[in-house]
């Protein structure tokens, strides 16, 4: 316990929650997703991919995991939220951790995800003048005749086919429901 308020001293982080002093430490999995705003599915998985240290166990095999942990579980949530991908959260993690690191990698790997953010708001504004575009020219009655349908059948028109830059995953065909075959 004594080594968890030291380590609360010294977690790198900005502002301590003063609510975390009040908390015996180490808690279980559930506490520490409430804690952090983390599902125990996600902590489970930054701890797979080792975002956090090794969790220490209870003879029963539960996970126990110190402040020092939930802090890093909220560093990676408020990562997640600002739109950085795993790869990014990983290398900030270290840095963050890394009391010798240069801030100039930081902003580096910060520009770089601005930069990609820039690029998808740019590929989703295009869509959405091609979407009004397309919305203008529908009359919307009882005809079969859809302007929107007709560009939506013509792949090499789309926005997407324009852009490299991708706004979603696909959805794999173990997602859909394992048939690979297309559906028309």
């Amino acid at each position: 316990m004594a080594t968890d308020r030291l380590l609360y001293a010294l977690a790198p982080t900005g502002e301590q929650d003063p609510g975390d002093a009040l908390i015996h430490w180490p808690v279980s999995i559930g506490k520490a997703a409430q804690l952090s705003g983390i599902s125990p599915k996600m902590l489970r998985h930054y701890e797979s991919l080792g975002l956090l240290t090794p969790v220490p166990r209870t003879d029963s095999n539960y996970r126990q995991y110190s402040l020092a942990d939930v802090h890093t579980l909220r560093f990676i949530r408020r990562a997640r939220d600002m739109g950085f991908g795993l790869d990014a959260i990983t290398e900030l993690v270290s840095l963050w951790h890394n009391r010798r690191r240069s801030s100039a990698s930081v902003k580096r790997i910060t520009q770089k995800h601005l930069d990609e953010l820039a690029q998808r708001i740019e590929a989703l504004q295009a869509m959405q003048r091609t979407l009004d575009q397309l919305l203008h020219l529908c009359p919307g009655d009882d005809r079969p005749d859809c302007p929107i349908l007709d560009d939506l059948s013509h792949p090499a028109c789309t926005v997407a086919a324009k852009s490299s830059t991708k706004l979603y995953k696909p959805a794999t065909s173990a997602a859909r429901g394992g048939n690979t075959r297309a559906r028309h």
